[in-house]
């Protein structure tokens, strides 16, 4: 019988490192546990073989950041010099992160934080089942 594996972290590719570790620090609230640094395309060091293992050679140098949540889970931030912001951040039918979910019980002054923040209200915050579950939800970017 297979076990439930842990959930160790997600790895976001963002434009500015520094704005996302902000965004993520003062907004959600996550600890910072290690600061953006730089990671250079390089054999000699341990992190610059495992990342020219994952990218392959060429890459130069990117800036990186690991940030925890509350309940312990790792988001590591990644910012490459040669980014792409794409003009649609939402292409659902693509395979890759669709989103990933929080939680918190002032689900409607978190919303107001993300959007003051600068992010985007994708709908309204809704109450599906008011009867059976007392939970609301909303999809926020």
């Amino acid at each position: 019988m297979k076990y439930p594996r842990a959930f160790s972290h997600i790895g976001l590719s963002v434009p500015n490192i520094q704005e996302a570790v902000n965004f993520y620090k003062n907004v959600m609230g996550w600890y910072v546990v290690m600061e953006p640094s730089e990671v250079v395309e390089e054999a000699s060091t341990a992190i610059g073989q495992m990342c020219i293992d994952v990218f392959g050679s060429g890459w130069g140098s990117f800036n990186i950041a690991h940030m925890v949540t509350s309940d312990g889970i790792g988001v590591e931030l990644f910012e490459f010099p040669n980014h792409e912001k794409p003009h649609n951040n939402f292409e659902y039918w693509k395979s890759g992160v669709f989103h990933f979910c929080v939680q918190d019980p002032d689900i409607e002054g978190l919303v107001a934080e993300i959007v003051a923040a600068g992010g985007n209200q994708r709908m309204p915050i809704r109450t599906y089942y008011p009867e059976e579950k007392p939970y609301s939800m909303c999809y926020v970017e």
